[in-house]
């Protein structure tokens, strides 16, 4: 059974891969390991050591908290099957989507008036204030 944090982790791992474009080979490349690996660390399967962490990091030219970003200081419970709530997360599944991560993509490339305005136009479609 995989454990919220790996899980957590290897989402944020998949969605910074895509954010930049990189395949799981090519980032697998980047690091010196086999894109399976890349595939188990994105879903949770296998466990990212420090040091690998470290490297994945470098890679993807973040820091190694933006792995953990979500979580909120809640630490998680470590008993079998505790729930852990990552309250302020998006949506579970919505930064896997080619959608999003395509729309963020774009979005950073505007300048940033045009970017106010598409941010503004998001808002007052959505209802909120």
């Amino acid at each position: 059974m995989t454990h919220p944090v790996d899980t957590h982790v290897g989402r944020r791992l998949r969605a910074r891969r895509r954010l930049l474009g990189l395949t799981q080979e090519k980032l697998a490349q980047a690091v010196s390991i086999r894109f399976q690996q890349i595939q188990k660390y994105e879903s949770g399967a296998n466990r990212i050591s420090a040091s690998r962490l470290w490297s994945l990091s470098k890679a993807l030219q973040v820091s190694v908290a933006y792995f953990f970003d979500g979580m909120n200081g809640h630490e998680p419970a470590f008993e079998m099957g505790s729930p852990i709530s990552f309250t302020d997360a998006p949506a579970e599944d919505v930064l896997d989507e080619k959608e999003t991560i395509d729309l963020v993509r774009y979005y950073y490339q505007l300048n940033e008036e045009p970017r106010k305005r598409l941010l503004d136009l998001a808002k007052a479609m959505s209802g909120v204030e």
